[in-house]
């Protein structure tokens, strides 16, 4: 528990007073959203494994390194480190496709998100994950480097097979993966 509070006054330290954070529902999204005909920097994300059509999904894009991937969406913001966020409802059947636009060519970390029960938690026991390049996953977070990729100057289109709680695992529902569709 003490952990816990010094950890939530670590964050709140390391925010500046002066920073311009916007409310929880707009952070991530200035620049976020792909266009038609975009032509990059983004990463166009192929979405396989679906357990089920439920809730959101979430595309996060967050800088390659391991003290910022997967860090505070305010204390990222706050300090001007790229973030970006792209929300959309699971659609209810057919191939589903996301898209992120990245500040610019550079090194990034990916992380997908299935909030099944579109609460705006993730929730290991209920909830999936993915990462870029599909890192086989245990109880903790990958580095960065191993969920991070390259984007250039055009649109990068990779594919990212959504992981789930699994009795004592976390891993790709069987079956659904290579067909992408649950």
């Amino acid at each position: 528990m003490m952990r816990y509070i010094l950890a939530l006054a670590a964050i709140g330290l390391s925010v500046p007073t002066n920073a311009v954070v916007p409310p929880k529902s707009e952070r991530g999204r200035s620049g976020a959203d792909c266009r038609t005909a975009e032509s990059g920097p983004a990463v166009r994300v192929n979405v396989l494994g679906l357990k089920d059509r439920r809730g959101k999904l979430i595309l996060e894009l967050y800088p390659e390194n391991d003290s910022d991937f997967l860090q505070s969406d305010k204390i990222l913001i706050a300090a001007g480190k790229p973030f970006r966020r792209v929300p959309m409802t699971t659609p209810n059947m057919g191939p589903v496709t996301m898209c992120v636009r990245a500040p610019g060519p550079g090194n990034y970390a990916l992380v997908l998100l299935h909030d099944r029960d579109d609460n705006g938690k993730f929730g290991l026991s209920g909830d999936g994950v993915g990462f870029a390049n599909n890192p086989k996953l245990g109880f903790r977070k990958p580095q960065a480097k191993v969920a991070g990729l390259v984007v250039g100057s055009g649109v990068r289109s990779i594919s990212i097979v959504m992981n789930y709680r699994q009795g004592f695992g976390v891993g790709p529902i069987k079956g659904q993966a290579a067909e992408g569709q649950p």
